[in-house]
């Protein structure tokens, strides 16, 4: 079996920035074995895994060691390719285990249609706090900790202890500032899914879009991820959903041989 495969640096205006993804256009549906096996080859944070599917088509992300519901920079970069690749016409229709998930085009930018996930305010736990290696001032919990600190110098001086993140209940740790050129900053780290500290986390906005509207009182954001390589986000609040744009190079097109 050979699949199309591409490598595409999401959330990212120049190469070598934003957050690689893999990204497999399937010809007929592979166990699910085979797509752990092609996603710990590649070791990115994600693969995505297209399969077309009458009007739309089916979507599955794999970290190197896990399955996920749910994955905006993969995402992002499977309409990039079926837009630059395969010809098709935006918006496109994912159907994931996330629901039904929409990607548009405005300008030179797509932008994801995600549910938004906001968070309950939780006591801090001392773990949290000496898993980062920093008390935040709030936390709140989704799917993911949601750790609030007063600068993005903060955010930015955190050095995890990732064993100890792994432990902690929850898929991942989110940890977020107001920003100095932006709305806010963040960083995301997931050791317990093989992913020590994600490049660019568009599923975290989905916390953290909520999240700043309460707070800053408006719907639309500019955003920064702070990693290494770092990643932009325009974000938007409509409702129960948040959009999540951003833009997408192209790395390398190529074939699996399986």
């Amino acid at each position: 079996m050979k699949v199309p495969y591409f490598h595409v640096d999401a959330f990212a205006s120049e190469m070598f920035r934003g957050n690689p993804a893999g990204v497999c256009l399937l010809r007929e549906a592979v166990d699910d074995a085979t797509l752990q096996r092609i996603a710990f080859e590649n070791n990115l944070s994600e693969t995505a895994f297209v399969l077309p599917q009458a009007e739309e088509f089916s979507i599955r992300w794999f970290t190197p060691t896990v399955e996920v519901d749910l994955c905006g920079h993969a995402t992002l970069a499977a309409a990039h390719v079926l837009v630059t690749e395969a010809r098709c016409h935006a918006p496109i229709r994912f159907d994931s285990a996330s629901g039904v998930l929409g990607v548009s085009a405005e300008g030179d930018r797509l932008v994801l249609d995600f549910p938004a996930r906001s968070g309950e305010v939780i006591a801090e736990t001392g773990p949290l706090a000496a898993a980062l290696g920093a008390a935040p001032r709030e936390v709140r919990k989704a799917q993911d900790f949601l750790c609030i600190y007063d600068r993005a110098e903060d955010v930015l001086d955190l050095r995890p202890d990732m064993a100890a993140v792994a432990g902690l209940d929850a898929r991942g740790v989110i940890a977020t500032a107001p920003g100095e050129d932006c709305d806010f900053v963040s960083r995301f780290f997931a050791p317990g899914c093989g992913i020590p500290e994600d490049p660019v986390t568009g599923s975290a906005h989905c916390t953290l879009a909520p999240y700043w509207a309460e707070r800053l009182g408006k719907n639309v954001f500019f955003a920064r991820q702070v990693s290494a390589r770092g990643g932009e986000l325009w974000c938007e609040l409509a409702g129960d959903r948040v959009r999540i744009g951003g833009r997408c190079v192209t790395y390398l097109r190529g074939e699996i041989s399986v």
